[in-house]
Order: C-alpha cells, then structure tokens, then sequence
C-alpha cells in the first residue's frame, strides 16, 4: 500500500485532534458568516472548522519561503516562484514580501487573476497559440507591461509581433528551450534561430530564456538527481552562451523546481529558479530522498487535508469523509495520516476514505478529526475554494484560491 519511506513520513508530526465543542459556542451559521466575511483571527479554532478542509500550517509556511529566500539570495539567484502550485494572491504577495521577484504561471488564465490583485513580474510559462489566447495576452500586456510569454515557434512569434503591431504595445518574449520532454525549441542553432527572428521583428522583444525539466525534479535520490538535472541543463546553458556570442541579449535563464533548486543554482548560467511546491511539499516529493537522507526534508510538510472520522463499521474501520474528490489521484500513493504511522488509507469512492486501525498506534473514535498528508500539491489546492490558515490551533486567517479552476 505505501513504500516504507512513506509510513515513515506519516509518523512525522501530530495530527489526530480529539473532538471539542466550537470554541465560545459558535453556531455553524455564526461560523459561516465569520468566514465569509474573513473575521476568523482569534475567533475560531481548526475544530470549528467544515471538512474536509485545505489547511495551512503558517509557522512551517514562512519557514519554507525563509529558507528558499535565503538559498537564493546567497547563491546570487533571482527567485520566481511558480504560481500553479497555489493559485492564492496572498501567497504571492507573501512570496514578494520575501524577495521574489514576480511569479511564474501555467496558465494565461493564472496570471490574469494575479494581475488583478497587483502581482507584477509574470511568467506564462505556455505559448499563447490561437486567436483568443493572443487577444487575452495583449489584454494582459495592458495590464501588467513586464509580463513575460514563452514561445517555442516562428510562425507564433511572428502572429504575436503582428497583434502587437496592430494593438501598438511590445511584448516580452522568453524562448521555451526542450529541457523536460514536453514543449520547447531544440537547444542550440534552432533556438538561436528563433532568438534572431524574435530581434527582428516589431513590436517584441526578448527577456530571457525559459528551461525547466519536469522529469528532473523527481528522480529518486540525490546525485541521480544531480546527474539528470545537470544534463537537461547543461544544453540550455550552452544555449544561452549562443546566443549571447551572437550579439543577442537574453536577459536571463529561468529553470529549477523544488526538486532541484539547490543543483540548478549551482550551475553557471542559470540565473533564476522556479520552484513552486517547497511552500507546500507534498508525498511525492518527500520520497524522493534529500542531500543526506532517504526522505527529503529540505521543507517542512506545511499543507493538509484535514477530514472528520463519521463511521466507525467495526473496531478496526474507521470511515473519514475526505475521497477522490478531496485529494489529487495521480500519484501511486495516496494519503497518509499524519499522526497515526503503519495505518493505510484506501480510496472508498468520491466523498469517502478508509483507514484501517488494527496497527493504529492510538485510540480513533467517531468524531475524531484527522490532518492527511497529501500525494500531490498542485492539483490538490486546486481542488479547493479557501485554504484555512492555522497558527498552532487557532485560525488566523482564510485565503480564497482564486486562480482554482484557471486552466485556459
């Protein structure tokens, strides 16, 4: 059911909170309408909450962003986290707060939601291909001049030269190199190709070069990971020297994930990392093995799904109402209690899920609330509205995840 790195990261922090009455005798609408309104700070506790919910640890939180601050910082790196992991404008901003420098996105539809809550210094990490996604990355250009779009393609580049023309703004381009096995322009002369075209057209100009290899950030074990990140990294870099030596500026080379970042910084050239996950963390990338470890804990477990047990069926069955619908299902392993280590969860169908107790180091009772571990971040946020954010018990704040759903 989970590997043994994963039932060692279950036992990892506290997480089974015993039933208590809402705190000041709150009624469920009074708890409604705090929230709606977000007047929660003081107010109400993690027991006063509606499950299954997306919770926040913010003490671990802002020790995340710290340390990736700080690495950057002393390795002379610009950081521009990606924004897909969370979708939130608070947490952007939080991230500026602490030195970012803007935020990638996935999506145009990602980066319209930040710019409508004044984050700068965006990154659409996809081509903008078609008639509307043009339309919609000139809207944006508008709105957020120094917003940057990636290109792999001549004849793209040039419909989005000739709709700035006739829109009369510049856009800024970054060449999406082939790093990761996904989308991008071959390294070397194609790109140099493509960089001389993007000098001489109207209306664009180019910002930098964009390189991120996806299969890197999860090879299992740390100089395996090295190796691999190295080498889809490497061409990019000669890529960008290319360039450069034919009178071409480029601004920058953005690449890195929160697998990656401290091998990425390391290699000369890269001069901006993109990791998103290390607010978070998640299953997946904790297995993946660390520096000096089995388990990967540059960053601390900082999200989770906390749910509600409300069928006991047996002794050693406990029923949680948090299923398929409450936790990204692409990975092999699926949710992991956080408090309660050597007890599988299983999948029972959209609304439920099963932990089975016969090894369960502790008493569940019916009511008991438990904190889950999720298998993946992204696509787990993004199944949410709000995330609910905790210091120790008590509620500070609710952050809306307006990006949730923006997959145009």
């Amino acid at each position: 059911m989970y590997s043994r790195r994963s039932l060692l990261l279950a036992g990892a922090a506290p997480a089974v909170l015993p039933s208590r009455a809402a705190r000041r005798g709150y009624s469920w609408a009074e708890i409604e309408r705090m929230i709606a309104r977000g007047e929660v700070k003081g107010k109400l506790t993690r027991d006063d909450l509606p499950t299954p919910a997306l919770l926040l640890d913010l003490d671990a939180f802002e020790r995340n962003i710290a340390r990736m601050a700080e690495h950057a910082s002393k390795c002379g790196r610009r950081l521009r986290p990606h924004a897909k992991t969370h979708k939130c404008p608070e947490i952007a901003r939080a991230l500026m707060r602490a030195g970012a420098v803007g935020a990638c996105t996935a999506k145009i539809s990602e980066a319209e939601v930040l710019a409508e809550h004044g984050i700068s210094g965006l990154l659409v990490t996809s081509a903008p291909v078609g008639r509307h996604r043009i339309e919609r990355a000139l809207r944006l250009a508008r709105k957020a001049p120094d917003t940057v779009f990636c290109v792999d393609d001549a004849g793209n580049a040039r419909q989005l030269s000739e709709a700035a023309r006739q829109g009369r703004l510049t856009l800024n381009l970054a060449i999406e190199l082939l790093v990761g096995q996904r989308s991008g322009i071959a390294c070397g002369r194609p790109a140099l190709e493509l960089a001389q075209l993007i000098e001489s057209l109207p209306n664009v100009r180019l910002a930098g070069l964009q390189a991120y290899s996806g299969p890197s950030s999860h090879v299992v074990g740390f100089e395996a990971r090295r190796k691999h990140s190295i080498e889809a990294m490497t061409p990019a870099v000669e890529t960008r020297r290319l360039i450069e030596k034919s009178g071409i500026e480029c601004g920058w080379l953005s690449g890195g994930s929160t697998g990656t970042y401290n091998i990425d910084s390391e290699i000369d050239g890269v001069s901006e990392l993109q990791p998103g996950s290390y607010i978070f963390m998640d299953i997946d990338y904790n297995i993946i093995g660390g520096r000096d470890g089995e388990l990967y804990r540059d960053f601390e477990n900082s999200l989770t799904v906390l749910a509600t047990v409300y069928s006991k069926p047996s002794r050693d069955v406990a029923i949680v109402d948090a299923g398929l619908k409450s936790f990204a299902t692409d990975r092999k392993v699926g949710p992991a209690p956080k408090d309660l280590p050597g007890v599988p969860y299983m999948w029972m169908g959209d609304e439920h899920g099963k932990l089975e107790l016969a090894r369960a180091p502790r008493e569940v009772k019916l009511g008991d609330r438990i904190e889950f571990l999720v298998p993946h971040c992204d696509p787990t946020v993004n199944l949410y509205d709000e995330l609910y954010c905790l210091r120790g018990d008590n509620v500070e704040a609710v952050w809306r995840i307006a990006a949730r759903g923006r997959n145009q």
